[in-house]
């Protein structure tokens, strides 16, 4: 049962009509389950948050106070779901409405309290040093803009899933998510178990995007309730839960300020960052910083400053979302670089071949922190531009120009850096590796696939490592049992960390192999030599032993352990070509190339594949998706996916995915993360375009989503301020 508001005080929650409802098991408001824990929160590295929880926990039901729409009031247990529902249709709630706010600026100006006698502001944060005043005062151009990055739902396919069931003393949970023993972990404390009597199984995951690695309020509520009842209870999200309750995305309101020399040499960037964050604090809340620690992107900006305000709003949970601050940071430098050349004058690509990091320079130590590992930022471009065929674009765009009948194009590029892997002191995964009696090879690792393709990447990377057909490599993940630790799937990690653990087990293994076959032999280890999955003595002198003739003659042979990479800075360049119909506001994307670095490739087919769909979901944000409020703070989504617009196979316009390959110092396979590429480069290149495209119109009203009402809205004021002068 959810409430239809979006802030006010809870009077009453009356359960007892749903309770009577044939096939209803039971009916709980939070005054029924006094005992029912509030949802685990998460603190960011680098990040405490544990000042701005204390006084604002989430609880799993609400108690007295509603502060977001569709937050849950009462859960209903049926036989089926449909029960269920007609339990939930017979609850009853009284809520006096309050003022809602729903952007970051609205809670910052407005009286609006969502916590009696506590600011809105949960967090503040900043990076690099100030910058002194004197360094505008004599730069040669200044701009300045603010920047709205707006609320977006991750929309997986598959929308949030648990299945809780009690087995004498323990508890199995089934769950579509990305994390499983971080789950494990939340429900432990919350439950006051051990770990060990928890076992959390994640099956195919039907897409995730960050939006599956938390303790959800429905989780919380499912575990507890299949204890007390001592019977599997499942939840399974319906696509309007989703979309009314399921994690955002991104949510900043950006202020920039960027300077350069009369050369076109950057010499101060601040950034300023109003983040919402949702209801209540939770990872959301240090997510910011990632924006903060990426501000300076692909430059050598002698000064940079990024602040940082956490704000509550009437809102869902803000969390990560595919880039993770990322995007943010990305789109706030390139377009602010676009606005900076349209000062100067100057070719908005000469303007950052002119300021690039420079391949000698790495690695390289930004002014607000980040030291980022390897780059060639120029390749990438100019691979872009080449791919693109630029000139021939701008000679159409010139040719356009000169014709009053054709729709104005547009070309925009955007050239991203990016982190992957994760924070300082979570940049390692455990796993093993277990040869069986028929020589098969068992890999785990605490990671947990929703479509990166594990089940092909790792199997081939192991097989290649020990040299041995890959069908000889079975893998297991998701599963706490089969995999006692782990950290699980997010950041782009996998290939990074996951992979470089498996190169180190299979060295292990090989090792011990050897060494099994010395003792066997009866022979100095380095007289045992290691190939194609089998072990023999130096210059052939002993006939090839497979693996499961050593395990057979020498017991079990298991390796298992945790391997910690550094962290990897990802890069790239995309490149965008739109047209505008200024009659209907209209943006089409004639061409679209993506150029991406992730370092070594491990499978070209699965990067590609990760770089187009994160260019679709980068196209999104740029022309279509944004949530959307009615005047009291609930969201307009009456229509689902007709209110909610992604781009569908319709508008998927001509994508060309190129690599570079500058391999990473910090990771023995060199390789860094792939997959969330299109989600930071694309909506820059796209906006950028669009401005390219209106000559006349001030880029900064042209604010994503670019829609065709935001389209006009920027054409009507520029037509007026045309004709006031």
């Amino acid at each position: 049962m959810r409430s239809e508001v979006a802030h006010g005080v809870l009077r009453e929650v009356d359960c007892t009509a749903a309770r009577a409802v044939s096939g209803v098991v039971g009916a709980w408001s939070a005054a029924d389950l006094p005992e029912l824990p509030a949802v685990p929160y998460t603190l960011l590295a680098r990040l405490s948050t544990e000042e701005a929880v204390a006084g604002r926990e989430w609880p799993a039901l609400v108690k007295d106070r509603v502060r977001y729409p569709g937050e849950a009031l009462a859960v209903v247990l049926g036989e089926d779901r449909y029960r269920a529902e007609d339990g939930v249709a017979e609850v009853t709630v009284t809520i006096d409405p309050l003022p809602a706010v729903v952007t970051p600026s609205a809670a910052l100006a407005d009286s609006v309290q969502l916590f009696d006698g506590k600011t809105n502001v949960v967090l503040r944060g900043e990076a690099g040093a100030p910058i002194d005043p004197s360094v505008w005062e004599d730069a040669a151009a200044v701009v300045e803009a603010t920047y709205r990055q707006q609320l977006l739902m991750p929309s997986p396919m598959e929308c949030r899933t648990i299945l809780a069931v009690p087995e004498g003393d323990r508890l199995t949970v089934w769950s579509g998510h990305q994390m499983p023993h971080r789950l494990r972990r939340e429900l432990a404390a919350l439950l006051g178990r051990p770990a060990d009597r928890i076992r959390v199984v994640v099956p195919d995951t039907g897409g995730a995007f960050g939006s599956k690695s938390a303790a959800f309020p429905e989780f919380v509520t499912v575990a507890y309730l299949a204890l007390r009842l001592g019977r599997p209870v499942r939840w399974i999200e319906d696509r309007r839960e989703s979309m009314l309750v399921a994690t955002r995305g991104r949510g900043q309101d950006q202020t920039v300020r960027l300077a350069a020399d009369a050369d076109g040499r950057l010499l101060a960037y601040a950034l300023s960052i109003d983040a919402d964050v949702g209801a209540y604090p939770h990872l959301g809340a240090g997510l910011p910083m990632q924006t903060a620690w990426m501000a300076a992107g692909a430059y050598t900006t002698p000064h940079v400053h990024a602040t940082l305000r956490s704000v509550l709003t009437n809102t869902m949970v803000t969390y990560p979302y595919r880039g993770a601050g990322r995007p943010e940071a990305a789109i706030a430098i390139e377009r602010s670089m676009d606005l900076l050349a349209r000062r100067l004058g100057m070719d908005p690509i000469e303007l950052r071949r002119r300021n690039f990091i420079p391949p000698d320079a790495f690695p390289y130590e930004t002014p607000v922190g980040r030291v980022y590992d390897s780059g060639n930022y120029a390749a990438a471009l100019d691979l872009a531009l080449q791919t693109l065929n630029h000139e021939k674009w701008r000679a159409e765009q010139a040719r356009r120009r000169t014709d009053p009948d054709a729709f104005p194009l547009g070309i925009g590029v955007s050239c991203y850096v990016e982190r992957s892997g994760g924070e300082t002191g979570g940049l390692h995964e455990f796993g093993s590796l277990q040869v069986d009696e028929d020589g098969q090879v068992v890999a785990r690792c605490g990671a947990a696939p929703s479509g990166q393709g594990h089940e092909t990447v790792f199997p081939a990377l192991i097989a290649k490592f020990l040299g041995v057909p890959e069908t000889q490599v079975r893998l297991i993940e998701g599963d706490t049992d089969e995999q006692p630790e782990g950290l699980g799937s997010f950041a782009s990690r996998s290939a990074q960390i996951d992979g470089a653990l498996f190169q180190h087990l299979a060295n292990l293994l090989i090792d011990q192999a050897r060494n099994r076959a010395a003792g066997l032999w009866d022979l100095p280890v380095d007289r045992i030599e290691w190939t194609d999955g089998c072990v023999h003595t130096a210059h052939n002198g002993t006939p090839l032993m497979g693996l499961g003739e050593l395990v057979k003659h020498t017991g079990p042979l298991r390796v298992e352990g945790r391997f910690e990479t550094g962290q990897a800075f990802p890069f790239g360049a995309h490149a965008a070509v739109t047209e505008v119909d200024p009659d209907l506001g209209t943006v089409n994307i004639l061409q679209l190339v993506a150029v991406d670095d992730c370092g070594v490739i491990l499978n070209p087919a699965v990067v590609h594949g990760q770089a187009y769909g994160s260019a679709l979901q980068g196209i999104g944000q740029a022309l279509y998706e944004g949530m959307q409020f009615n005047d009291d703070g609930v969201p307009h989504l009456a229509g689902g996916f007709l209110d909610y617009l992604l781009p569908t196979f319709t508008e998927v316009p001509p994508i060309e995915v190129k690599d570079t390959h500058t391999p990473s110092p910090n990771s023995p396979l060199g390789a860094k993360g792939a997959g969330e590429s299109g989600c930071i480069g694309t909506p820059a290149a796209i906006a950028n375009a669009v401005a390219d495209a209106l000559p006349h119109v001030d880029p900064r009203l042209l604010q994503m989503p670019l829609t065709p009402d935001s389209i006009l809205r920027a054409l009507r004021v520029s037509t007026n301020e045309e004709g006031d002068r």
